[in-house]
């Protein structure tokens, strides 16, 4: 995580956690995938690898962050490491 960030005061406050009952959503649901991915891919275009390899992994601790939800994360975890199977249920864009 970004060392400004942990030490930030807001850092140290008890997270928001979601409910237990949170599942993790296998349907499509950005509202602008293609906006999005345009995005993520030109946030990357003038690094090396190295520093791609390191954006996408403080990417990751920042939304897992935002997130909250351990067993959640675990389970996107699992579901990526996945070689043979969609992330999704459908390839339909979100509304």
């Amino acid at each position: 995580m970004d060392r400004a960030l942990a030490r930030s005061p807001a850092a140290s406050t008890a997270p928001a956690v979601a409910p237990a009952s949170a599942a993790l959503k296998r349907e499509p649901n950005l509202q602008d995938p293609d906006g999005f991915y345009e995005h993520l891919i030109a946030a990357q275009s003038d690094l090396d690898e190295g520093q791609a390899q390191r954006f996408l992994a403080k990417l990751s601790l920042i939304l897992a962050n935002q997130i909250g939800d351990s067993a959640l994360l675990r389970e996107a975890i699992d579901l990526a490491r996945e070689p043979e199977t969609s992330t999704l249920t459908s390839n339909e864009s979100a509304p």
